[in-house]
Formats: structure tokens, C-alpha cells, sequence
């Protein structure tokens, strides 16, 4: 089972998005929901709400989901829009912002008994 959740037009660089979801990958759901909630990055936040939004999705989707058993098995952050602002400075002079977006996709599996066996070992 493979369970999927996507966050688009995040604010914030692709760069520093991915810092804080190379944290969580391949972790249990309850362990990656404990480390978002203690990391000190802005981008913690959004990726905590986005991973709480695919559990839901889990939960709705399949019913005989077993939560304690779901990991992520792929997370991944991809550029999205660009937006380029002037900023003014004095003496004439203009300097360009450039603030990026982030899409972060989510997919959440499930552990197999053996996968749990060889984890533990």
C-alpha cells in the first residue's frame, strides 16, 4: 500500500526544504512526526502538516491501515515557481529578489513483518 500527499507553492528554496525532509526519510511516521516537530527550520512546520495530511489520507483511503506501521518511503522536493522582485536601493540603484517555491510529494508505505524483523537486528 502506498499512500501519496503533495504541498505546492511552499515558500521557501528547494534547498532548504530538502535539509529538513533528508531528516525523515525512510523513519517511522510517529518518529518523523517527533523529529519535525524539534527541528528549528521553517520549513519543519509545512512538512509536519503535509505528513499529517497523508496519514489522513491513509486512514480514509484504506481501512484496514495499521498507522504504527507506516514509514516514509519517499519524500522529495522539486522547484516550483520563481517570483523576481526589485528591491531599491539608494543612489539609484535596484537589486533583483528572487523568491522560490517549493512542490514537497510525499509517499508513506507500510513495514512487512520481515522488513521489521531486519530493522531491529
Amino acid at each position: 500500500m502506498e499512500v501519496t500527499a503533495r504541498l505546492r507553492h511552499l515558500q521557501g528554496s528547494p534547498q532548504k526544504m530538502r535539509l529538513v525532509a533528508d531528516l525523515i526519510r525512510g523513519v517511522d511516521v510517529e518518529e518523523a512526526a517527533t523529529v519535525l516537530k524539534h527541528t528549528h527550520k521553517r520549513a519543519a512546520g509545512p512538512l509536519e502538516k503535509l505528513l499529517k495530511s497523508a496519514v489522513a489520507n491513509a486512514e480514509n483511503l484504506h481501512d484496514d491501515v495499521d498507522i504504527d506501521r507506516l514509514y516514509v518511503k519517499e519524500i522529495f522536493v522539486d522547484g516550483g515557481p520563481v517570483l523576481k522582485r526589485v528591491w531599491f536601493t539608494t543612489m539609484g540603484r535596484a537589486y533583483r529578489k528572487v523568491k522560490r517555491q517549493s512542490h514537497v510529494t510525499i509517499k508513506l508505505g507500510t513495514r512487512a513483518a520481515d522488513d521489521e524483523n531486519r530493522r531491529r537486528s
